[in-house]
């Protein structure tokens, strides 16, 4: 029977696709697979930033639908566009190992961030970004740019912007990363929850292709993934919120780190937090739940820290002025 993979038609969701789809032939051969092809309302609109649209679920609901209505069996998404809610009935059945998560600056010549000119036009489509980069080069020109990978790279080469800021999964994925950059590290701009991992999705009672993805499926970037997105639930945050929140591995795998970050919507208030854990030698050769408890047990006390330093009011805040922005309401 044919396994039928829905995805946008972005370059980076087809190379996405096709890297899953290659993945899947190696281990089921006499599988065929055929792509759905998918144009989403985050496609359409390119003209506004994404909290001025609706969020990054727009990237996400269409292609869900054609698993909920029978039009394919399976799903890849960028796990950062996907919302904390999954539609009713699906699930997300596979994660496979994590690319790079960090951010990258890009410009013509490969020059850091603080070697760009004040006033500088910077291209970025995500608030979080802007946030973090406007602490260390406040007097830089921040400006929304929309649209596919190609489209951002071109338009920095046509002279638009001096940089631009895109995420070093997605370069990687199109073998872009040959280009001159500079990799931000988390110290500077802390990743987005799921940046660089990819969401497999499918129908929940669908247990044929859970069993086709089930090998695909990497423990420790499922964990570092749930324990992110868990931070993001408890904080009720999402694209319309300045929101960061990523789980570092060190020594060998023997600390973990998670940081996060929440901003108001014109990154005027921050606050940030972290939290570090020895993990313990037995917890990666036992059972996964036992480590995916403790890291989500580190993202929601990192949570509970923020709001109790009034992050809810700075989440509350910004999705009110994303409301107002996408409304035309002042």
């Amino acid at each position: 029977m044919t396994l039928r993979i829905a995805t946008r038609r972005s370059a980076l969701a087809l190379a996405q696709t096709r890297w899953v789809a290659a993945r899947i032939r190696a281990l089921h051969p006499d599988v065929p697979i055929e792509e759905v092809h998918v144009v989403t309302e985050g496609d359409r609109v390119l003209d506004r930033p994404l909290s001025a649209v609706g969020g990054k679920g727009l990237f996400v609901a269409e292609v869900e639908a054609a698993l909920r209505d029978g039009r394919a069996d399976l799903a890849v998404h960028s796990m950062k566009d996907v919302p904390a809610e999954l539609a009713p009935g699906c699930a997300i059945v596979a994660v496979p190992e994590r690319e790079d998560p960090r951010d990258v600056l890009v410009t013509p010549d490969g020059a850091e961030l603080d070697a760009l000119p004040a006033a500088a036009r910077v291209g970025t489509s995500s608030l979080r970004r802007v946030c973090q980069l406007r602490r260390a080069r406040p007097d830089l020109d921040y400006a929304t740019l929309r649209g596919n990978v190609d489209t951002r790279l071109r338009r920095l080469d046509e002279g638009r912007f001096a940089a631009i800021v895109v995420a070093l999964a997605g370069l990687r994925r199109l073998d872009l990363a040959t280009r001159p950059l500079r990799v931000l590290s988390p110290e500077l701009c802390i990743p987005a929850a799921g940046q660089g991992a990819l969401a497999l999705e499918a129908r929940e009672d669908d247990e044929r292709v859970r069993a086709l993805v089930a090998p695909l499926d990497d423990p420790r970037t499922r964990a570092s993934v749930d324990a992110e997105r868990a931070f993001l639930a408890r904080l009720e945050g999402g694209c319309k919120t300045p929101i960061a929140a990523h789980l570092s591995w060190h020594d060998g795998g023997a600390r973990v780190r998670f940081d996060a970050m929440v901003a108001s919507f014109d990154g005027e208030r921050m606050l940030t937090g972290s939290s570090e854990r020895w993990t313990e030698p037995h917890a990666h050769a036992g059972p996964p739940g036992r480590l995916a408890d403790t890291l989500r047990e580190m993202a929601l006390e990192v949570a509970e820290a923020l709001l109790s330093r009034g992050a809810g009011d700075l989440v509350r805040e910004a999705r009110a002025a994303a409301w107002r922005a996408q409304t035309g309401l002042s």
